[in-house]
Protein backbone atom coordinates (compact mmCIF):
# COMPACT_ATOMS: atom_id res chain seq x y z
CA UNK A 1 0.00 0.00 0.00
CA UNK A 2 1.15 3.56 -0.39
CA UNK A 3 2.14 6.13 1.48
CA UNK A 4 0.26 9.77 0.21
CA UNK A 5 0.02 13.22 1.31
CA UNK A 6 -3.39 14.72 1.24
CA UNK A 7 -3.73 18.59 1.82
CA UNK A 8 -6.57 20.05 3.58
CA UNK A 9 -7.43 17.11 5.85
CA UNK A 10 -9.70 19.68 7.76
CA UNK A 11 -11.57 20.42 4.64
CA UNK A 12 -14.61 19.09 3.83
CA UNK A 13 -13.57 16.60 0.77
CA UNK A 14 -10.19 16.35 2.45
CA UNK A 15 -11.77 14.43 5.39
CA UNK A 16 -13.49 12.35 3.28
CA UNK A 17 -10.53 11.48 1.01
CA UNK A 18 -8.26 10.62 3.84
CA UNK A 19 -10.72 8.25 5.50
CA UNK A 20 -11.22 6.75 2.43
CA UNK A 21 -7.62 5.94 1.67
CA UNK A 22 -7.01 5.02 4.79
CA UNK A 23 -9.99 2.57 4.85
CA UNK A 24 -8.28 0.95 1.85
CA UNK A 25 -4.80 0.40 3.70
CA UNK A 26 -3.19 3.52 2.88
CA UNK A 27 -1.13 5.55 5.31
CA UNK A 28 -2.23 9.33 5.01
CA UNK A 29 -0.38 12.29 6.45
CA UNK A 30 -2.80 15.08 6.28
CA UNK A 31 -1.50 19.05 6.43
CA UNK A 32 -4.20 21.86 6.77
CA UNK A 33 -3.35 25.17 7.95
CA UNK A 34 -6.57 25.54 9.77
CA UNK A 35 -7.53 29.10 8.75
CA UNK A 36 -10.50 31.35 10.24
CA UNK A 37 -12.39 31.55 6.64
CA UNK A 38 -14.96 29.51 8.54
CA UNK A 39 -15.79 28.08 11.92
CA UNK A 40 -12.36 26.19 12.89
CA UNK A 41 -14.68 24.11 15.09
CA UNK A 42 -16.25 22.00 12.47
CA UNK A 43 -12.80 21.90 10.81
CA UNK A 44 -11.74 20.36 14.63
CA UNK A 45 -15.13 18.02 13.89
CA UNK A 46 -13.54 16.90 10.83
CA UNK A 47 -9.93 16.16 12.69
CA UNK A 48 -11.57 14.77 15.45
CA UNK A 49 -13.38 12.10 12.93
CA UNK A 50 -10.38 10.66 11.86
CA UNK A 51 -8.85 10.51 15.73
CA UNK A 52 -6.75 13.87 15.84
CA UNK A 53 -8.11 15.38 19.15
CA UNK A 54 -8.04 19.55 18.61
CA UNK A 55 -5.90 19.56 22.19
CA UNK A 56 -2.97 17.77 20.48
CA UNK A 57 -2.77 20.20 17.43
CA UNK A 58 0.41 22.29 17.72
CA UNK A 59 2.13 24.23 14.35
CA UNK A 60 4.35 21.81 12.78
CA UNK A 61 3.85 19.13 15.40
CA UNK A 62 2.80 15.49 13.73
CA UNK A 63 0.15 13.70 15.24
CA UNK A 64 -1.15 10.30 14.64
CA UNK A 65 -4.12 8.95 14.79
CA UNK A 66 -5.16 6.04 17.20
CA UNK A 67 -8.10 4.57 15.35
CA UNK A 68 -7.10 5.26 11.20
CA UNK A 69 -3.79 5.33 9.12
CA UNK A 70 -3.70 8.91 9.00
CA UNK A 71 -1.32 11.53 10.72
CA UNK A 72 -1.75 15.09 10.69
CA UNK A 73 0.33 18.04 10.27
CA UNK A 74 -0.52 21.86 10.95
CA UNK A 75 0.85 23.79 8.16
CA UNK A 76 0.31 26.58 5.56
CA UNK A 77 1.38 25.39 2.14
CA UNK A 78 2.66 28.82 1.66
CA UNK A 79 5.71 28.28 4.59
CA UNK A 80 7.87 26.72 2.42
CA UNK A 81 10.17 25.31 5.05
CA UNK A 82 7.75 23.62 6.96
CA UNK A 83 6.72 22.01 3.94
CA UNK A 84 9.57 20.53 2.47
CA UNK A 85 10.40 19.06 5.90
CA UNK A 86 7.16 17.00 5.75
CA UNK A 87 8.19 15.90 2.24
CA UNK A 88 12.13 15.28 3.32
CA UNK A 89 10.44 13.34 6.33
CA UNK A 90 8.14 11.34 5.19
CA UNK A 91 9.12 9.84 1.69
CA UNK A 92 5.74 10.24 0.04
CA UNK A 93 4.80 7.94 -3.19
CA UNK A 94 1.55 10.07 -4.16
CA UNK A 95 -0.10 13.57 -3.28
CA UNK A 96 -3.58 14.54 -3.27
CA UNK A 97 -3.98 18.26 -3.46
CA UNK A 98 -6.95 19.79 -2.27
CA UNK A 99 -6.15 22.44 0.23
CA UNK A 100 -7.25 26.00 -1.14
CA UNK A 101 -8.44 29.20 -0.21
CA UNK A 102 -11.95 28.09 -1.93
CA UNK A 103 -15.28 30.43 -2.31
CA UNK A 104 -15.83 33.22 -5.30
CA UNK A 105 -17.38 35.90 -3.46
CA UNK A 106 -14.55 35.78 -0.61
CA UNK A 107 -12.64 36.75 -3.43
CA UNK A 108 -13.68 39.98 -4.00
CA UNK A 109 -12.97 40.37 -0.14
CA UNK A 110 -9.43 39.20 0.22
CA UNK A 111 -7.79 38.78 -2.86
CA UNK A 112 -3.99 38.17 -1.09
CA UNK A 113 -5.28 34.70 0.68
CA UNK A 114 -6.03 33.44 -2.70
CA UNK A 115 -2.84 34.09 -4.24
CA UNK A 116 -0.79 32.95 -1.19
CA UNK A 117 -2.61 29.67 -1.13
CA UNK A 118 -3.58 28.76 -4.06
CA UNK A 119 -1.19 30.21 -6.33
CA UNK A 120 2.46 30.24 -4.05
CA UNK A 121 1.20 27.09 -1.88
CA UNK A 122 0.93 25.39 -5.13
CA UNK A 123 4.45 25.99 -6.16
CA UNK A 124 5.28 24.87 -3.25
CA UNK A 125 3.92 21.54 -3.66
CA UNK A 126 4.53 20.77 -7.14
CA UNK A 127 8.42 21.77 -6.39
CA UNK A 128 8.36 19.49 -3.55
CA UNK A 129 7.08 16.55 -6.41
CA UNK A 130 9.64 17.87 -8.65
CA UNK A 131 12.45 17.63 -5.99
CA UNK A 132 11.37 13.74 -4.40
CA UNK A 133 10.10 12.10 -7.44
CA UNK A 134 6.56 11.99 -6.47
CA UNK A 135 4.64 9.06 -8.61
CA UNK A 136 1.23 10.98 -9.27
CA UNK A 137 0.18 14.64 -8.42
CA UNK A 138 -3.57 14.83 -8.46
CA UNK A 139 -4.77 18.30 -7.63
CA UNK A 140 -8.52 20.08 -7.28
CA UNK A 141 -9.32 22.22 -10.08
CA UNK A 142 -12.87 23.61 -10.13
CA UNK A 143 -15.25 23.98 -12.96
CA UNK A 144 -15.00 27.94 -12.18
CA UNK A 145 -12.47 27.91 -14.70
CA UNK A 146 -15.44 27.92 -17.79
CA UNK A 147 -15.64 31.32 -16.86
CA UNK A 148 -17.72 33.06 -19.48
CA UNK A 149 -18.32 29.79 -21.61
CA UNK A 150 -22.06 29.27 -22.40
CA UNK A 151 -21.88 26.27 -23.98
CA UNK A 152 -23.20 23.00 -22.30
CA UNK A 153 -22.63 20.19 -21.21
CA UNK A 154 -19.35 21.62 -20.36
CA UNK A 155 -16.21 19.59 -21.63
CA UNK A 156 -12.34 19.43 -21.10
CA UNK A 157 -12.06 20.27 -24.40
CA UNK A 158 -13.72 23.69 -23.94
CA UNK A 159 -12.02 27.20 -23.55
CA UNK A 160 -11.38 27.80 -20.48
CA UNK A 161 -9.12 31.73 -20.80
CA UNK A 162 -12.20 33.92 -19.50
CA UNK A 163 -12.60 33.67 -15.60
CA UNK A 164 -15.00 35.59 -13.77
CA UNK A 165 -13.80 35.30 -10.19
CA UNK A 166 -10.06 35.83 -8.96
CA UNK A 167 -10.68 32.16 -7.40
CA UNK A 168 -11.14 31.01 -11.11
CA UNK A 169 -8.07 32.64 -12.07
CA UNK A 170 -5.99 31.06 -9.44
CA UNK A 171 -7.41 27.35 -10.60
CA UNK A 172 -6.71 28.25 -13.97
CA UNK A 173 -3.46 29.21 -13.14
CA UNK A 174 -2.68 25.88 -11.09
CA UNK A 175 -3.64 23.80 -14.64
CA UNK A 176 -0.92 25.76 -16.03
CA UNK A 177 1.71 25.68 -13.74
CA UNK A 178 0.82 21.96 -13.25
CA UNK A 179 1.38 21.12 -17.37
CA UNK A 180 4.35 23.73 -17.63
CA UNK A 181 6.24 21.01 -14.54
CA UNK A 182 5.06 17.54 -16.23
CA UNK A 183 6.27 18.86 -19.62
CA UNK A 184 9.98 20.18 -18.18
CA UNK A 185 10.37 17.62 -15.38
CA UNK A 186 8.15 14.13 -16.30
CA UNK A 187 5.90 14.89 -12.94
CA UNK A 188 2.44 13.01 -13.82
CA UNK A 189 -0.08 15.02 -12.84
CA UNK A 190 -3.88 15.23 -13.19
CA UNK A 191 -6.34 17.77 -12.43
CA UNK A 192 -9.85 17.50 -11.71
CA UNK A 193 -12.27 20.30 -12.24
CA UNK A 194 -14.90 19.77 -9.21
CA UNK A 195 -18.34 20.74 -9.70
CA UNK A 196 -20.83 21.98 -6.70
CA UNK A 197 -19.91 19.31 -4.28
CA UNK A 198 -22.36 19.04 -1.22
CA UNK A 199 -22.58 16.28 1.41
CA UNK A 200 -21.80 15.59 4.97
CA UNK A 201 -19.46 17.81 6.68
CA UNK A 202 -20.22 20.53 3.94
CA UNK A 203 -18.76 24.17 4.18
CA UNK A 204 -21.32 26.57 5.82
CA UNK A 205 -20.29 29.04 2.87
CA UNK A 206 -22.27 26.82 0.36
CA UNK A 207 -25.87 26.83 -0.41
CA UNK A 208 -26.75 23.78 0.93
CA UNK A 209 -25.45 24.49 4.50
CA UNK A 210 -26.91 28.10 4.34
CA UNK A 211 -30.14 27.42 3.00
CA UNK A 212 -30.48 24.14 6.02
CA UNK A 213 -29.46 26.42 9.02
CA UNK A 214 -32.10 29.39 7.83
CA UNK A 215 -34.92 27.61 7.20
CA UNK A 216 -34.31 25.81 10.92
CA UNK A 217 -34.01 28.90 12.31
CA UNK A 218 -37.14 30.44 10.34
CA UNK A 219 -34.91 32.92 8.83
CA UNK A 220 -35.14 33.90 4.56
CA UNK A 221 -33.04 32.06 2.24
CA UNK A 222 -30.97 34.27 -0.13
CA UNK A 223 -31.81 33.10 -3.87
CA UNK A 224 -29.42 34.50 -6.17
CA UNK A 225 -30.51 35.35 -9.90
CA UNK A 226 -34.00 35.12 -8.77
CA UNK A 227 -33.71 31.54 -8.48
CA UNK A 228 -32.79 30.94 -12.48
CA UNK A 229 -29.84 28.88 -11.64
CA UNK A 230 -28.49 25.53 -12.51
CA UNK A 231 -25.68 23.65 -10.27
CA UNK A 232 -24.49 20.21 -11.34
CA UNK A 233 -24.44 19.34 -7.45
CA UNK A 234 -21.90 16.11 -6.94
CA UNK A 235 -22.20 14.06 -3.46
CA UNK A 236 -18.92 14.34 -2.21
CA UNK A 237 -18.73 10.23 -1.78
CA UNK A 238 -18.47 10.10 -5.67
CA UNK A 239 -16.46 12.85 -5.99
CA UNK A 240 -13.86 11.25 -3.34
CA UNK A 241 -14.39 7.79 -5.34
CA UNK A 242 -13.70 9.65 -8.52
CA UNK A 243 -10.18 11.01 -6.74
CA UNK A 244 -9.09 7.99 -5.50
CA UNK A 245 -9.36 6.28 -8.53
CA UNK A 246 -7.72 9.13 -10.38
CA UNK A 247 -5.06 8.69 -8.47
CA UNK A 248 -4.37 4.99 -9.64
CA UNK A 249 -4.58 5.93 -12.93
CA UNK A 250 -1.78 8.23 -13.61
CA UNK A 251 -1.16 9.88 -17.31
CA UNK A 252 2.03 8.63 -19.44
CA UNK A 253 3.44 11.10 -22.40
CA UNK A 254 1.13 11.38 -25.63
CA UNK A 255 2.79 11.43 -28.74
CA UNK A 256 3.12 14.73 -30.77
CA UNK A 257 0.45 14.79 -33.13
CA UNK A 258 1.40 15.60 -36.71
CA UNK A 259 1.52 19.22 -37.75
CA UNK A 260 -2.20 20.25 -35.84
CA UNK A 261 -2.26 21.96 -32.30
CA UNK A 262 -3.00 19.97 -29.73
CA UNK A 263 -6.44 20.20 -28.11
CA UNK A 264 -7.02 21.92 -24.80
CA UNK A 265 -7.53 18.60 -23.11
CA UNK A 266 -4.44 17.02 -24.98
CA UNK A 267 -0.73 16.94 -24.29
CA UNK A 268 2.87 15.18 -24.75
CA UNK A 269 3.77 15.78 -21.29
CA UNK A 270 2.49 13.19 -18.73
CA UNK A 271 -0.25 15.77 -17.80
CA UNK A 272 -4.39 15.08 -17.83
CA UNK A 273 -7.42 17.17 -17.12
CA UNK A 274 -10.70 15.72 -16.19
CA UNK A 275 -14.80 17.05 -14.92
CA UNK A 276 -15.95 15.65 -11.90
CA UNK A 277 -19.31 16.16 -11.53
CA UNK A 278 -22.56 14.26 -11.42
CA UNK A 279 -23.51 15.01 -15.32
CA UNK A 280 -27.37 16.45 -14.10
CA UNK A 281 -27.67 19.54 -13.34
CA UNK A 282 -30.63 20.48 -10.64
CA UNK A 283 -32.65 23.86 -11.11
CA UNK A 284 -31.92 25.85 -7.85
CA UNK A 285 -35.85 25.74 -7.08
CA UNK A 286 -36.02 22.36 -7.20
CA UNK A 287 -33.22 21.94 -5.03
CA UNK A 288 -34.35 24.13 -2.35
CA UNK A 289 -37.89 21.66 -2.38
CA UNK A 290 -35.85 18.83 -1.80
CA UNK A 291 -34.49 20.23 1.40
CA UNK A 292 -37.79 21.68 2.33
CA UNK A 293 -38.81 18.20 2.17
CA UNK A 294 -35.81 16.50 4.05
CA UNK A 295 -36.29 19.44 6.64
CA UNK A 296 -40.24 19.27 6.64
CA UNK A 297 -40.36 23.03 6.91
CA UNK A 298 -41.31 25.96 4.23
CA UNK A 299 -38.51 27.80 3.39
CA UNK A 300 -38.69 31.64 3.57
CA UNK A 301 -37.09 33.04 -0.35
CA UNK A 302 -35.40 36.36 -0.93
CA UNK A 303 -34.65 36.13 -3.93
CA UNK A 304 -31.72 38.62 -5.67
CA UNK A 305 -30.21 39.50 -8.36
CA UNK A 306 -26.95 37.66 -9.97
CA UNK A 307 -24.15 38.15 -7.66
CA UNK A 308 -20.58 39.14 -9.25
CA UNK A 309 -18.00 36.29 -9.93
CA UNK A 310 -21.01 33.68 -10.31
CA UNK A 311 -22.03 31.77 -13.56
CA UNK A 312 -26.09 31.15 -14.37
CA UNK A 313 -25.18 27.21 -15.03
CA UNK A 314 -22.74 24.86 -14.16
CA UNK A 315 -23.64 21.28 -16.68
CA UNK A 316 -20.52 18.35 -16.47
CA UNK A 317 -19.51 16.37 -19.05
CA UNK A 318 -17.37 13.17 -17.27
CA UNK A 319 -17.14 11.21 -20.08
CA UNK A 320 -13.88 11.71 -20.46
CA UNK A 321 -13.36 10.47 -16.28
CA UNK A 322 -15.93 7.42 -16.80
CA UNK A 323 -13.96 6.02 -19.75
CA UNK A 324 -10.58 6.40 -17.94
CA UNK A 325 -11.62 5.28 -14.75
CA UNK A 326 -14.70 4.34 -14.91
CA UNK A 327 -16.20 7.04 -12.79
CA UNK A 328 -20.05 6.96 -11.85
CA UNK A 329 -21.88 9.21 -9.68
CA UNK A 330 -24.63 6.63 -7.60
CA UNK A 331 -25.89 9.52 -5.33
CA UNK A 332 -29.03 11.37 -6.48
CA UNK A 333 -30.07 14.50 -5.11
CA UNK A 334 -32.74 13.79 -2.36
CA UNK A 335 -30.84 10.79 -1.11
CA UNK A 336 -27.55 13.34 -0.86
CA UNK A 337 -29.45 15.81 0.83
CA UNK A 338 -31.17 13.69 3.48
CA UNK A 339 -27.69 12.44 4.18
CA UNK A 340 -26.31 16.15 4.72
CA UNK A 341 -29.39 16.86 6.88
CA UNK A 342 -28.96 14.21 9.21
CA UNK A 343 -25.35 15.08 9.55
CA UNK A 344 -26.40 18.88 10.30
CA UNK A 345 -29.32 18.02 12.92
CA UNK A 346 -26.79 15.66 14.58
CA UNK A 347 -23.73 18.06 14.48
CA UNK A 348 -25.28 20.89 15.35
CA UNK A 349 -28.00 19.70 18.09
Amino acid sequence: MAKILVTGTAGFIGMHTALKLSKGGHEVVGVDNLNEYYDVNLKYGRLAEQGIGKDEISYGKKITSPSHSISFVQLGLEDKEALNAVFDREGFDYVIHLAAQAGVRYSLENPDAYVESNVTGFLNIIENCRNYKIKHLVFASSSSVYGLNVVVPFQETHPTEHPVSLYAATKKANEMMAHAYAHLFDIPMTGLRFFTVYGPWGRPDMALFKFTKNIIAGKPIDVYNHGKMERDFTHVEDIVDGVVKAMGNIPTKGNTIGESNLKTNQSTAPYAIYNIGNSKPVNLTDFIHALEEALDKKADINFMPMQAGDVERTYADTSALHNAVNYEPKRQIKEGIQSFVDWYLGFYA
